[in-house]
């Protein structure tokens, strides 16, 4: 994404860190399955969640990929 990364592995490739639209997208995925979604005390005030990979529904986690791709790929408005 032009140098952007919106997506990384950790934990031995089980667990992946995604850059999403905000906190409030995170509480969102969380209350949906909260077993597959969650975060740590470093991510708190970042708009990311992380991703069990062996949890998550592939069709959602498809879902969850897109947004953030789309997310991370739209232009910025210009500043005024």
């Amino acid at each position: 994404l032009k140098g952007k990364v919106f997506a990384r592995l950790r934990d031995d490739d089980t667990v992946l860190v995604l850059q999403i639209a905000s906190i409030a997208e995170r509480n969102v995925l969380m209350q949906i399955d909260d077993r597959a979604f969650f975060f740590t005390g470093h991510y708190r005030d970042y708009p990311a969640v992380l991703i069990r990979l062996a949890d998550v529904k592939p069709a959602l986690l498809e879902t969850v990929l897109r947004d953030a791709h789309d997310a991370a790929s739209a232009k910025k408005p210009p500043l005024a």
